[in-house]
């Protein structure tokens, strides 16, 4: 009999469980979130609540600010990463602050919950003579005149010599390159537009996509108007194009790069 009691008891706190994390899923994904991060969220808060025993409203109710401090301290001594234990530390965080707006919990114990900060760590960076490497191997093969290997000469030339992020050289356009002065007008994050200056190797590997791999490309556009190979009357005309004559993708200008890494 007391067997049959406690299989109830913890098929009632499991259905509590089930139906709570639920409701924080649901108020998560009105908040915008992320799919990954609701997913995250939810469980984390559902490793709390079973870790916990906490299967009815009076025993949520009842979590002290200690009981945070051990539960996040269990994963510490298994040796997750300092990234890992700030999301479960977040998580928590917005759990109880949800549970508080819901009037589940009289207050949050979680206010005063010390989290670890995420690592951060610095980016790999080439050397000096693995970046003459690189230009030296991506101006060999653009030395075979191919449209491609003309573009992503040029693409690499220009990220090269300017810092800019790949989706900002993606997005340029041809009226944003002005040769003469060797300038060239960037719009980066927010929108906010910078004018960046590039040396002779860019230029020179800029000129030569323009006036010969560029309108290839173009001319070999089948059944579409074909635009100006120079594409100078337009804001629009994309300065980098792929093999079918549209705009160079981020991933495809991503995969040239490796290739030429590699």
């Amino acid at each position: 009999m007391s067997d049959i009691l406690v299989d109830v008891t913890k098929a009632r706190e499991e259905a509590w469980r089930t139906v709570v994390l639920a409701e924080f899923a649901t108020a998560l994904a009105g908040e915008g979130l992320a799919a990954n991060t609701i997913a995250a969220y939810g469980r984390d808060a559902k490793d709390l609540l079973t870790r916990l025993a906490v299967g009815s409203a009076a025993e949520l109710a009842a979590i002290t600010l200690d009981d945070l401090r051990q539960w996040l301290a269990s994963h510490t001594d298994r040796g997750e990463a300092r990234a890992s234990l700030a999301r479960r530390g977040a998580s928590i965080k917005r759990f109880m602050r949800w549970a508080q707006r819901r009037q589940m919990i009289p207050f949050d114990p979680s206010e005063r919950l010390r989290t670890p900060t995420p690592g951060r760590h610095l980016p790999e960076v080439l050397t000096r003579p693995e970046a003459l490497d690189l230009m030296e191997t991506a101006l060999a093969s653009a030395a075979e005149m191919g449209p491609t290997e003309l573009r992503d000469y040029a693409l690499l030339e220009l990220i090269y010599a300017t810092g800019m992020r790949i989706s900002e050289a993606c997005a340029l356009n041809v009226t944003s390159v002005n040769l003469l002065d060797q300038m060239i007008r960037v719009v980066g994050k927010g929108n906010k537009e910078r004018v960046v200056p590039f040396g002779a190797p860019a230029a020179r590997a800029l000129d030569r996509w323009l006036n010969s791999g560029r309108p290839a490309i173009i001319a070999g556009m089948e059944n579409r108007p074909r635009p100006d190979p120079r594409g100078r009357d337009s804001e629009s005309d994309p300065l980098f194009l792929g093999q079918r004559g549209s705009r160079l993708g981020t991933r495809q200008a991503r995969e040239a790069i490796h290739r030429l890494g590699a």
